[in-house]
């Protein structure tokens, strides 16, 4: 079924160069598409609608990952700039798609969008019933409006969009940036830093309270091909692994993992994010099949690994 749907397809994928992207094109080019195309953000500027008409020329399908992101400093930091790059990017690249007459749009939102109370686990149903939490706001609602001119566009120009919202996702090549990194790879850069520098104490934010679930990298890529092959609705679909874990359980299994004998340090002056992220995934369950594969420890396993080797 995937060879003859991707065949005659011209696809471009943006942000394919980018953690998640790497992976996805790499699946992707196993489908043998038509052709592909996945220009880098240095030759083209995606805030500007002339690069985005340039970049959607002749294809049948847009899978649009390019974002302006980080973890939460760095979304404390630079919160204006999230939300303008990130808004800029969906726009125009959805209304130069539409005016091109690309046949499908694939936006690839972020769990960020959800409200920062929303009943665990988070089901699509709840995506407006708050707003979201406040370090990492602008760039969920930034995102999240790919969702309402995606629904708008199918409302007034029969426009196929789709709009996925993956959980945190980590693995190996990950963005290991102690200033714009997740908690995954920070964790694990701060911890090997600790163990090969003999460091005593690995000091880490927040209360350690908080909860996560994680989708491998190469999961999330097979899910979002999976969804532009079946998925044709205008509601937004979940992205997980059904997998939770705190954070203070995370910092203790990589501790673990890498061998480090020192001890953790928890600074509470510093927040903690969302309360609890877990995903209700019965919907891409139901409409494309996609379940996740790999499991949490296998997949932290190979990220060490990735880190150890490519550090």
């Amino acid at each position: 079924m995937a060879a003859t749907f991707w065949s005659d397809k011209r696809v471009l994928v943006t942000g394919g160069h980018g953690f998640v992207g790497r992976q996805l094109v790499a699946q992707l080019q196993a489908h043998k598409p038509k052709s592909l195309k996945t220009p880098r953000s240095s030759e083209l500027d995606f805030r500007q609608p002339a690069a985005c008409a340039e970049a959607v020329a002749e294809s049948d399908l847009v899978i649009h990952l390019a974002a302006n992101v980080g973890g939460i400093g760095y979304n404390q930091k630079f919160p204006g700039t999230l939300f303008y790059d990130n808004l800029l990017m969906g726009v125009h690249l959805m209304e130069e798609s539409r005016k091109a007459g690309v046949a499908k749009f694939v936006g690839v939102g972020t769990i960020c969008a959800y409200p920062k109370f929303a009943p665990i686990p988070f089901k699509e149903e709840d995506l407006w019933n708050g707003y979201p939490e406040e370090t990492n706001a602008p760039y969920g609602l930034a995102k999240k409006m790919m969702l309402v001119q995606g629904q708008a566009y199918r409302q007034q120009y029969a426009f196929n969009s789709i709009y996925l919202l993956p959980v945190n996702m980590y693995g190996p090549g990950d963005n290991f940036n102690p200033d714009s990194s997740h908690v995954i790879p920070a964790l694990i850069k701060k911890i090997v830093t600790a163990r090969n520098q003999n460091e005593k104490e690995v000091v880490v934010w927040g209360t350690g309270q908080a909860t996560r679930e994680f989708l491998y990298v190469a999961d999330a890529a097979r899910g979002i091909l999976l969804a532009a092959e079946k998925y044709n609705g205008g509601e937004p679909v979940n992205l997980g692994s059904s997998f939770e874990i705190s954070i203070k359980k995370l910092a203790e299994t990589i501790k673990k993992v890498t061998g480090y004998e020192g001890t953790l340090v928890w600074d509470t002056s510093k927040p903690d994010g969302q309360p609890r992220r877990k995903l209700n995934v019965t919907r891409a369950q139901k409409e494309f099949g996609f379940e996740s594969e790999v499991s949490f420890e296998e997949g932290l396993k190979q990220t060490i690994e990735w880190y150890e080797k490519n550090n």
